[in-house]
Parts: C-alpha cells; sequence; structure tokens
C-alpha cells in the first residue's frame, strides 16, 4: 500500500496489544508495519477455545477474534509482514531511526512499539497440551465462568495460583489448590484467606505427573512427597506456574524488573526514546485481552505524540 521501505511505527507481535496499536497508529495517518513471528494473528488469545469477557462480543473462540482484529487493522492501512525480530539497532541516524532485523528481511523506522507478548509457564506433563482448551488453563479470571458449580484443580505456588484459587471458591463447588513445596511463595493474606475457604482443599507437597481425560479433563495424578500417589477428580485444570516475557531482543535496550517485564507506565513509554511497551511484556497487574487493548491504543497514541515532537521544526532563539 505505501510503497516505503520506511515506516513511521514498526510494530512487534500480532496479539491484541500489536494488532490494536497498529490500526490505531494506520488509521491516525502514520505509515506503519507490523511484524508478526506466528502464522496466525491474536497471540495466546487464539489458544482460548471460548472468549466471553470481551465487552459488547458474545462468547467467541479466540482464533476468531484475532481474525477480526487483524482485518480491522488491515482496513485501517497496517501492513504484515511475517518473519520473528532477532535484533534491534536503535542509533541510527543520530538516533532518529530505528532497525528491527528478523534475518530474512531488515525494516527501518522511526519508532517501535513492542508486543511480543509473554507465554504461560508449563508443567510439561502427559495431557497438558493435549487438553488444552478442554479443560486445562492458564487463566482463572478468562476461563473460570464455564466450570461454574463444577470441581476445579489450581497447580501453583505463588500470589497468582493463590488468588486463582479463591476466585475460582465463587464460582465453582469445590477447588484444590496443589503446591509441589511445603510453603507457599505467595503472600500470607491470600494463603491465610484460601485456608479459611471452606471450599478449598490445599494439598501441600504434592507434583502433578498427569492429567487425565480424553475429549475433555477428567482429574489430575499427583505425587506427594512420600511417594504416594493421589488421584483428584475435576473438570478443570488451572495452571499457575508463572508467565515469561518474551523480551529477550529488548535486552539492553530499556529498563526491565527482575522478571524480564519492561518497565513502562500506562502511556506505555519506556526508559529507551521512541520504544513503547504495550501488552503482555509491560509491567502491570492485570493481564487480560481487554486491558492488552487498552495498552495498544496508549503506545499508539504515545508513538504519534513522539514523531509530532522529533518532527516539529527547529526555531531560531
Amino acid at each position: 500500500m505505501y510503497g516505503y521501505e520506511t515506516y513511521d511505527v514498526m510494530v512487534i507481535g500480532s496479539g491484541p496489544a500489536g494488532l490494536t496499536a497498529a490500526g490505531y497508529c494506520a488509521r491516525g495517518g502514520l505509515k506503519t508495519a507490523i511484524i508478526e513471528a506466528l502464522p496466525e494473528s491474536g497471540g495466546q488469545m487464539v489458544l482460548a477455545d471460548m472468549v466471553d469477557n470481551y465487552p459488547g462480543l458474545e462468547e467467541m473462540k479466540g482464533f476468531e477474534i484475532g481474525k477480526r482484529m487483524k482485518a480491522w487493522a488491515k482496513n485501517c492501512g497496517a501492513v504484515f509482514f511475517r518473519g520473528r525480530a532477532t535484533r534491534i539497532e536503535d542509533n541510527l541516524e543520530g538516533g532518529r531511526m530505528k532497525r528491527v532485523l528478523t534475518g530474512a528481511k531488515d525494516y527501518k523506522g522511526k519508532t517501535i512499539i513492542y508486543a511480543a507478548g509473554a507465554v504461560h509457564g508449563k508443567l510439561d506433563v502427559k495431557g497438558e497440551e493435549e487438553l488444552r482448551g478442554r479443560g486445562v488453563s492458564y487463566c482463572a479470571t478468562c476461563d473460570g465462568t464455564f466450570y461454574r458449580g463444577k470441581k476445579a484443580a489450581v497447580i501453583g505456588g505463588g500470589d497468582t495460583a493463590l488468588k486463582d484459587a479463591l476466585y475460582l471458591s465463587k464460582i465453582c463447588e469445590r477447588v484444590t489448590l496443589v503446591h509441589r513445596r511445603k510453603e507457599f511463595r505467595g503472600q500470607e493474606i491470600y494463603l491465610r484467606r484460601c485456608e479459611e475457604t471452606e471450599n478449598i482443599e490445599i494439598v501441600r507437597g504434592a507434583v502433578c505427573e498427569e492429567i487425565y481425560g480424553e475429549k475433555k479433563v477428567t482429574g489430575i495424578g499427583l505425587v506427594k512427597d512420600s511417594g504416594a500417589g493421589v488421584y483428584v477428580q475435576c473438570d478443570g485444570v488451572f495452571i499457575a506456574v508463572g508467565m515469561i516475557p518474551e523480551t529477550e531482543v529488548m535486552q539492553g535496550f530499556c529498563d526491565m524488573d527482575k522478571k524480564g517485564y519492561i518497565i513502562a507506565g500506562e502511556d506505555c513509554v519506556t526508559s529507551a526514546p521512541g520504544i513503547f511497551a504495550a501488552g503482555d511484556v509491560r509491567t502491570k497487574e492485570f493481564r487480560q485481552i481487554v486491558t492488552a487493548v487498552a495498552d495498544g491504543a496508549n503506545a499508539a497514541r504515545s508513538a504519534a505524540l513522539y514523531i509530532l515532537d522529533m518532527e516539529k521544526p527547529v526555531t531560531e532563539e
């Protein structure tokens, strides 16, 4: 569409944050390229069998929402390229231009919106991949409602696992919270609430070795420290063993926290001039489709203001 090799904005990642950022930038008149590593747009969202917590949309498969978002961004004028960013250069032309290298093709532009997302930590046990989206979930607030009145298991020992158990206890008949250690890593206040909640059963010193089921989850197999095997019947398994942000390529470019998330506020501005972080890669408390979309819009606005300021004519004193 543009016929240019240089762009105003280069968006890395095509999840909800990246797609929203690309669409907002393009519809604002900025030459926008979005570089996506995966064949399907939508990021983690495409793995969701059903999404029912996006305002204004009825229950819909995650990949379908991704398709719609991509079509919207394209209609706004964003152009899409396949490739995985392997390196970034931000000091071209006195720092006014940046380059994204993918190995196959390089892209040059004035700003970068980094929205490559994060991946969920996995148990790597039998049944986990086979039953993903059919009882295996990594987000209680996303999928918990599908297990209303049913039995659920939460695996993990940090704040996320404890909060997930508390959240699910208000929806599910019973919640089994499983942690491989005797002591939890999460905050004492959340642990105490779990211990005081009647329909939460805490299993300490146990490792999940298998998730059972054919078309859907029917239970999990645990091995306790004593070596004893335990079977827990459940309809859903919520795995809360951490998130891994896809920020390796950004190492050294902007400030990050100890977990590898890029430090940026709601305006998505990072410590690196002209580089913005949106979606799951950004430091924040709540990671949902709707918060990623909000990040995308904010990042687009910040990028537009940065370009406007960068191109402001220099006036003589």
